[in-house]
């Protein structure tokens, strides 16, 4: 990767917290990607970032729109036809892989009706008709802090897996 985070930015960021010790990776991972999650970008970071950055996604989507919204955005399989689940396991953070692991099994059994494109007034009524995201969403958003801890102080113990020096 090209834009290397000096000691002294994350020493800051450590100091403000786990989730501003994170952002300083995934923002760095946006700048080098200009934003865009895509084949091409995605072959400028390694797993472990695409791993961290794919978290950024997943928090995102869930907290504005759930998994809907995320699949419906197009990252179904970003999240459910690649490792990311087996990364965040590895990571330490059993609880996150099994919630998409869960939300995985909705998806391939529904992918085609998920991922078709929508009205602003289908895509609404898919909220009711895929109610079973919701305890996954509950159960993400309860356990947000925790997944967070565990990711960072993982970053932090392989912290040259996640940033070029």
């Amino acid at each position: 990767m090209k834009n290397p985070i000096s000691d002294k930015v994350l020493k800051e960021a450590a100091e403000k917290g786990m989730d501003a010790f994170l952002q300083v990776f995934i923002d760095n991972y946006k700048e080098v990607t200009n934003g865009v999650v895509n084949a091409d970008t995605m072959a400028m970071l390694n797993a472990w970032q695409l791993t961290l950055l794919g978290y950024d996604i997943l928090r995102e989507e869930i907290n504005e729109g759930g998994f809907v919204q995320l699949i419906q955005n197009g990252y179904g399989p970003f999240f459910f036809r690649n490792p990311f689940a087996k990364a965040v396991k590895q990571m330490g953070c059993k609880v996150l892989a099994d919630i998409v692991y869960d939300a995985a099994r909705i998806y391939t059994t529904h992918q085609d009706d998920l991922e078709r494109e929508r009205t602003d007034e289908e895509f609404m009524a898919m909220y009711e008709q895929y109610e079973e995201f919701d305890s996954l969403e509950e159960s993400f958003m309860e356990q947000q802090e925790e997944i967070t801890a565990t990711l960072a102080q993982y970053v932090d113990e392989h912290i040259d897996d996640f940033v070029a020096r």
